[in-house]
């Protein structure tokens, strides 16, 4: 199934969030507390991040579990950063593509998460790949759903009037896969560094303010603080440091 949480606030080592919280994201690759399906998220794990005045965020991948690698330890010891996003992965299907099938998927200012599975996959989203330049399909990170929705979430992020509306491309994409593939779960996870869009169709997630002006989104709570709340099933979360406004989203007709 997948964990995954995206930070904004204010600069601090990456293991505040992912590491040293008694269940954060490293834990939850072996101990996941609200995980519907799945136990263990052992095929791989990644994390993007954003440096001070670098649009382009840098990302360390692995095909593994992340509790095996100790470079990981160092790195989050030392790196600090003020916007993240990390996901351990519990595959649909095992597949040759190592480290490239690890969240986070970038382009340009971009990182991208998928938690759950696309039903029926590959064949059910079969008529939605041709709707995409052959350039891009050829393009596919890896051989995954998760990859394939990532291609067309960017898809929409590139084309068209979305631009300036990264929070309706994913719930568009969410309608378009879910009509196409009913039964999947896609809870999307997307940042460019300033703002958090992430979707809750099929799963939980649950989002956290403060202290002062940080929010953080994950698939559960990496501690106990009475902050943390759910977000309703079928919703679409546009959150900054500031602000963080939740949409219903409809079901595909």
């Amino acid at each position: 199934m997948c964990r995954h949480l995206a930070y904004l606030g204010p600069t601090v080592p990456f293991g505040d969030l992912l590491v040293d919280p008694p269940h954060g994201l490293v834990r939850q690759s072996w101990a996941p507390r609200r995980q519907r399906h799945g136990t263990v998220n052992a095929d791989g794990f990644g994390v993007g991040w954003y440096a001070a005045g670098d649009p382009v965020p840098a990302r360390y991948r692995r095909a593994g579990p992340v509790w095996a690698d100790e470079s990981f330890t160092d790195l989050a010891r030392v790196v600090r950063t003020g916007a993240l996003l990390g996901a351990v992965r519990d595959a649909t299907e095992r597949g040759a593509d190592g480290a490239a099938a690890a969240a986070p998927f970038a382009d340009g200012p971009w990182l991208f998460s998928h938690t759950g599975a696309v039903a029926g996959w590959p064949g059910s989203l079969a008529p939605l790949a041709t709707t995409l330049p052959p350039v891009e399909l050829l393009s596919l990170a890896a051989r995954s759903d998760s990859a394939l929705v990532w291609a067309l979430v960017l898809h929409r992020l590139r084309h068209g009037d979305y631009r300036d509306r990264a929070g309706e491309a994913l719930a568009d994409t969410v309608r378009d896969v879910a009509r196409a593939a009913p039964g999947s779960r896609l809870n999307l996870l997307l940042t460019n560094g300033s703002a958090i869009m992430a979707t809750a169709w099929g799963d939980a997630l649950y989002y956290r303010t403060g202290p002062g002006p940080r929010v953080v989104v994950a698939s559960e709570p990496y501690d106990d603080d009475p902050r943390w709340c759910e977000a309703p099933e079928r919703t679409l979360i546009v959150a900054t440091p500031a602000d963080v406004r939740l949409t219903s989203l409809k079901e595909p007709s």
